[in-house]
């Protein structure tokens, strides 16, 4: 019962960030970003496998994260997301009368990485298209914590091929991303397919709008132990995110970001809002 109440998130704003960012367009040669990120969420419901929101104990987890892109020609680009420290906690349990039925835990690490390669396949048209092959590696605790269920990585391997197709529009004011990407995982954990949309708009010379959506789905390949010892990053996660961001520009080149990720529908994840801020710079 304990495990099934830590079940918890496979990212979704984590998620999100790696894909999104750059869309169908290829970093220039030379060119490069770099975003500093602070992720939370914390919640006492869960969405069960079967899709229903249950009660839980209150579970959090915050992750201190770098993501980087950087062109190394006008087509071939790098980008790397680095989840430097992560935490994951579990409140304890209390009951109405005062007396402590399970003590809380905590685990403290780096996270998984992913790092990518992403190659311009249609460039300088209306619309562009890029693909990414993404390599996830398991360098986060998957057996933390004193009942050794809490995690900040899922312990595998994984390669993820995605296809993303752009345009802009209003003079470049505006910009619509697309997605569609096949998720390989090892391990036993099923693969999965995602597909995901973005519509952006820069409202005015300092502040910018983005609005996505990602639709993440098992493809139930493998283990079919729903509530296994995977901790936060339990086998057959599915969700449907829903995540709004408000970009504020300092300078060209400098600012500052927040966004709320929703989940409107999901299988495995907390039923609860997560929240990230940022600090990024284009160079």
């Amino acid at each position: 019962m304990r495990k099934l109440q830590i079940v918890i998130i496979a990212i979704l704003i984590l998620g999100s960030n790696a894909v999104f960012a750059g869309g169908g367009w290829p970093i220039p040669k030379g060119k490069g970003y770099l975003k500093l990120s602070q992720f939370v969420i914390r919640s006492n419901q869960y969405f069960s496998p079967s899709g229903q929101i249950i009660d839980i104990s209150t579970a959090s987890i915050y992750i201190s994260s770098i993501y980087g892109e950087y062109g190394l020609t006008d087509r071939l680009g790098v980008t790397a997301y680095m989840p430097f420290f992560s935490r994951a906690t579990l409140n304890e349990q209390v009951s109405t009368s005062g007396t402590l039925l399970a003590e809380g835990d905590a685990v403290n690490s780096i996270g998984d990485f992913d790092l990518s390669v992403k190659y311009g396949l249609i460039v300088n048209k209306p619309v562009v298209v890029s693909a990414t092959l993404t390599f996830g590696l398991p360098l986060g605790n998957s057996a933390g914590g004193e009942t050794q269920v809490l995690q900040t990585g899922d312990g595998e391997f994984n390669v993820m091929l995605g296809l993303e197709a752009s345009r802009s529009f209003d003079g470049g004011k505006g910009y619509i991303n697309t997605l569609a990407a096949f998720n390989n995982r090892s391990e036993n954990f099923s693969d999965e397919f995602r597909i995901g949309a973005e519509v952006g708009y820069r409202i005015s010379p300092k502040v910018s709008g983005a609005l996505k959506v990602l639709s993440v789905n098992s493809l139930q390949n493998g283990s079919d132990l729903e509530t296994p010892a995977n901790g936060i990053f339990s086998n057959n996660i599915e969700y449907l995110a829903i995540t709004p961001e408000v970009n504020y520009f300092v300078k060209d080149n400098l600012g500052i970001s927040g966004a709320i990720g929703f989940a409107a529908s999901g299988k495995r994840v907390l039923a609860s809002p997560s929240f990230s801020i940022g600090l990024f710079k284009s160079f």
